[in-house]
């Protein structure tokens, strides 16, 4: 895994060296570069919009969701031995490792009994947890994340250490180049990998083979094509798959744009994806 500061180091270099073949060399003044420069001007000003979008969002949400929160404290804190928390490792925006902020629905020290990927019936799931996990509770105090400027509110999910590594290295560096999420396309496709992984002998082999390859077609598709407008849609569409679908299964219906499936079943090509 390539270091953050490294990247951050190897990138402002290619950059600032360009910068000077375009305004000191025999390029200086060239439409393509200037039309490049003002490209990353524009990234620039999506970025830090996103980012003002993620604090306000993240900050309200919180504030809303303390009583929720103080609420599930105590009956993970009555069901079960262990802290609120859970606390794993994952890897972030240029490679940086941060500890992700969930409600914790298994054992104590749970990733030391077992795999990595969790099914449905997996017996490290705590009462409470089975709960939480239906509603997608757990994944809440993942706001936290998102105010320190770990996560974004929507990205690629977060990846385990292990997981980033069996990565191409350009996916890899493509993936890694924005803030990981609560939510994406992804989440919103496959909905529950617990029921997906119910009754795997290997439920991280089985993840890599079943869950993975669709996870990281999507992701991709985000990252290369990511907008305020594609944030503002992902996010209704959680509320509707994820609280209602779930609150009022007899009246919910699926609805994801087409290309979704397309990408997520590896119709579309995504070297020449255009929805």
């Amino acid at each position: 895994m390539f270091n953050g500061a490294a990247y951050d180091w190897w990138n402002y270099s290619i950059f600032a060296s360009s910068r000077r073949e375009a305004t000191e060399g025999p390029l200086a003044g060239t439409a393509s570069l200037d039309g490049g420069f003002r490209a990353e001007r524009a990234n620039k000003g999506k970025n830090m919009l996103k980012r003002l979008f993620d604090v306000v969002v993240s900050s309200v949400a919180l504030l809303l969701l303390a009583p929720l929160f103080a609420v599930v404290a105590i009956l993970i804190k009555l069901d079960s031995p262990g802290p609120v928390f859970y606390r794993g490792v994952r890897v972030g925006r240029f490679g940086r490792p941060f500890r992700i902020y969930k409600f914790r629905t298994m054992v104590a020290d749970a990733e030391k009994l077992g795999p990595s990927s969790t099914a449905a019936d997996d017996p490290r799931i705590t009462r409470v947890g089975r709960w939480l996990r239906r509603f997608n509770l757990d994944e809440l105090p993942q706001f936290i994340n998102v105010l320190k400027g770990e996560m974004s509110i929507v990205g690629p999910r977060p990846q385990v250490p292990w997981a980033v590594e069996l990565y191409p290295e350009e996916e890899r560096k493509l993936v890694l180049s924005v803030r990981p999420g609560i939510t994406d396309w992804a989440t919103l496709w496959i909905r529950d990998e617990g029921a997906l992984l119910k009754g795997s002998r290997d439920p991280d082999r089985d993840y890599l083979e079943k869950i993975d390859p669709i996870k990281r077609r999507l992701q991709i598709v985000y990252v290369q094509n990511r907008s305020l407008w594609m944030d503002l849609q992902i996010m209704v569409l959680t509320l509707k798959v994820h609280l209602f679908d779930r609150l009022f299964p007899s009246v919910g219906f699926r609805w994801l744009p087409k290309w979704v499936e397309e990408v997520a079943n590896g119709v579309r090509d995504l070297q020449t994806w255009d929805r």
